[in-house]
């Protein structure tokens, strides 16, 4: 099953007679465009219920400009910042999406449902270009290497506009090759840029462009066009062998979008109480993480949204608070793109690479560890696509602190299968959850404890593991010790053996989070000390900024921390 890549690869494989990407068909200029038009366009208003708001360009102006927007993540037109400037700046506007060839292989760290996610959001941004044109401009796809397709517009006289957002080193490299052609990237995410220190005032920053007035194209004077490449989101899907797994896999789109966060301030009230069950997640979170990561709506149009129709509270609050998280984890790729590949201090490099097992890994990515909270989160992962937060943090803590397993590993399984994954969030909160910057604060999620307290009757477990459907709930924090009576009573077998239903645990809970420990005591105190290196500081991209970090360095750096341990929780 060849896969569709849709975050920025950290190198680029390239295997033996892979053909060339095609070269883009001929872009035509802006004036054909709207000539072959007829001059006439629609426009797009702000946040109505409709779309369309007909106008007219007069074809027979002399240089009309044209813009080509190039899609990526943010698949949406309102509050789009590229959308915004494109119309502000010329006659015509191509909207665009280009499916990178690069993006499509066995290697590929997307899963199928995320790509039909993906391809669902396209359908629905198109259909809308189609609305706000009065159905003469849909969404223009084109498949090759983006660069070579950008150029073949800027050699026609477009210029392209594209939204500017935090990426990979190979996000970097493309984009700025980008640049080079002319392509406009334009900031409008709430990140600060261009700035020596950017966590300084970064709270009073984003808080002001919460709510700061949204991005509202305006297409009085300006035609929508599209061209006819033969590229098809059927054929993309036909051509790639794209056929979802998981099962249920949420409609991508804004109007998808938005329904869902209809929805979710009708409950909000509920969601404090129910996101760290995975019995009540699914229902009570929000919903909208897959649609935050592909940009079918903006964090903005979210946070404005429940300020104005949410019931003041203490859901509101703490759902609101997550939106300045999603902000605060970007700003950290932003500010440094080694976080999807590199450990942020260096006194932790490499930390688990010599305890590496194979054997380990396969365990817990087929959920055989022998720890039944552990293993139902990760085929829950691999069938659906989810998980809540709580659960992905203790399978997280499971296989860095238990298995001892390197990082990037785990933090690439969960990107592959994760519906919702955001390159931004999944790889700091795995950095950070493993404890490779050189905070002191660091939880180790004890799995049995979650049994007891998230899923006391063991009714999640047995969906996810029905080999231990029979065991009586007490014993589903620790199946090994169940007696052997009580495994003949309920038709099960708990052991090591060929004829096991489910193993024994491959690793000791006790010893291992000793052996942990005890290996992290070494560079403890070294790497808070690193801290204080301002290019170690920037690349934590603490939210208290350079001082912050020389805080945690100046106070933990030269002895043992104490205290209580904290973790992401309690963020």
């Amino acid at each position: 099953m060849r896969r569709f890549l849709l975050v920025d690869r950290l190198s680029r494989v390239v295997t033996d007679g892979q053909a060339e990407p095609p070269t883009p068909e001929r872009v035509p200029p802006p004036r054909e465009c709207l000539e072959r038009d007829g001059g006439s366009a629609t426009g797009v208003t702000g946040a109505g219920g409709s779309d369309a708001d007909p106008t007219g360009v007069d074809p027979s102006a002399s240089d009309p400009t044209g813009a080509v927007v190039w899609h990526r993540d943010q698949l949406r037109i309102r509050d789009q910042p590229a959308v915004a400037a494109a119309t502000e700046h010329a006659d015509v506007v191509l909207p665009l999406f280009v499916f990178d060839p690069g993006f499509y292989g066995d290697d590929g760290l997307a899963c199928d449902a995320r790509v039909r996610f993906l391809h669902e959001c396209l359908v629905d941004l198109s259909d809308r270009y189609d609305t706000a044109s009065g159905g003469r401009a849909r969404l223009t796809y084109a498949h090759g290497d983006p660069t070579a397709v950008l150029a073949a517009a800027v050699d026609a006289g477009w210029t392209v506009f594209a939204a500017r957002g935090p990426t990979g080193r190979y996000g970097l490299e493309r984009d700025a090759a980008a640049a080079d052609l002319g392509v406009r990237f334009v900031s409008g995410d709430g990140l600060r840029r261009g700035v020596e220190r950017p966590r300084d005032g970064w709270s009073d920053h984003v808080e002001a462009w919460f709510e700061a007035d949204q991005h509202r194209p305006s297409f009085e004077g300006t035609a929508l066009t599209d061209l006819d490449t033969g590229v098809s989101v059927e054929g993309i899907e036909a051509e790639y062998d794209t056929d979802p797994s998981k099962s249920p896999v949420p409609e991508g789109g804004t109007t998808a979008a938005r329904e869902t966060l209809r929805s979710f301030v009708e409950r909000i009230a509920e969601y404090p109480g129910s996101i760290s069950s995975p019995l009540d997640a699914r229902e009570g979170c929000s919903g909208l993480s897959p649609y935050l990561t592909f940009g079918c709506l903006s964090t903005r149009q979210v946070y404005q949204y429940v300020h104005e129709h949410a019931p003041s509270g203490r859901g509101r609050d703490m759902f609101v608070s997550r939106l300045f998280w999603n902000r605060h984890y970007h700003q950290k790729l932003e500010d440094w793109p080694g976080w999807l590949d590199t450990a942020v201090n260096p006194e932790l490099a490499g930390f688990n690479r010599d305890t590496y097992d194979p054997a380990l890994v396969a365990a817990w990515k087929a959920g055989r560890t022998g720890y039944p909270m552990i293993d139902a989160a990760m085929r829950c992962l691999e069938a659906t696509g989810w998980l809540n937060f709580r659960m992905r943090a203790m399978a997280a803590s499971g296989y860095f602190h238990l298995l001892q397993q390197p990082w990037r590993i785990g933090a690439d399984w969960y990107h592959h299968h994760l519906i919702d994954s955001d390159a931004a969030i999944n790889y700091t909160q795995w950095q950070s959850q493993a404890g490779l910057i050189g905070k002191p604060s660091l939880r180790l999620y004890n799995p049995r404890k979650q049994v007891r307290d998230q899923d006391p009757d063991g009714e999640w477990i047995r969906r996810w593991v029905p080999e231990l459907t029979g065991l009586p709930p007490e014993h589903l924090p620790r199946p090994e010790l169940t007696p052997p009576a009580v495994q003949a009573d309920c038709g099960v077998v708990i052991g090591d053996g060929p004829d096991a239903d489910y193993p024994r645990p491959v690793v000791e809970y006790e010893a291992a989070k000793e052996r942990f420990w005890r290996r992290y005591e070494g560079p403890k105190a070294a790497a808070a000390a690193r801290l204080a290196d301002e290019e170690v500081a920037r690349r934590a991209s603490f939210s208290r900024g350079l001082a912050g970090a020389k805080a945690i360095a100046s106070k933990y750096g030269e002895r043992e921390p104490t205290g209580t341990q904290t973790g992401l929780d309690d963020f």
